[in-house]
């Protein structure tokens, strides 16, 4: 059975999540900080993708709203071109659009400060690691379902079938 393991890459953070290539469930794994080169994260890949057994990767591509790739799309391909090749993994791309809007609204709103008032910075950053992961679950749970309608028979009334017996 293969392992995916799904990736919303920010500038800050790398967000990861796993799922079976035939399973119908994505979940979120961890959060890992972004280190100021490709290699560093890879090195924090490396150990992640041997443990959990990985065999592919699955990386949001930050589309625009419009449709296009710009510059973040290009950096994104080419830090996962460079991971992937890194770890000997194939990649493939999802559309990540929405993905931490949608991420916001499963995890609600970010709780109050110790003393009801805005929460202080470690409660954000740690409210921003978990919409990461959840983010990464999603996009990996998007790839899960496009595989399952593509390998899905089409729908719709079946043909009758004909006998061919001699009568």
């Amino acid at each position: 059975m293969t392992r995916l393991l799904g990736v919303d890459l920010g500038e800050r953070r790398i967000g990861l999540a796993v799922a079976e290539s035939d399973g119908v469930a994505a979940r979120p794994l961890t959060t890992l900080p972004r280190g100021s080169e490709v290699g560093a994260d890879v090195d924090r890949l490396r150990d992640l993708a041997a443990r959990e057994e990985i065999a592919e990767l699955v990386v949001g591509l930050p589309i625009e709203a419009h449709g296009a790739e710009g510059p973040q799309a290009a950096a994104t391909r080419r830090w996962a071109s460079a991971v992937g090749s890194a770890l000997g993994l194939p990649v493939v791309y999802r559309d990540e659009r929405y993905t931490s809007h949608l991420a916001e609204e499963r995890l609600g709103p970010i709780g109050r400060g110790r003393s009801g008032g805005p929460p202080g910075r470690s409660r954000r950053n740690a409210y921003r690691a978990r919409v990461d992961r959840e983010a990464a679950a999603i996009i990996l749970q998007d790839e899960l379902e496009a595989r399952s309608r593509a390998s899905a028979p089409p729908s719709g009334p079946a043909e009758p079938t004909r006998s061919t017996e001699n009568r």
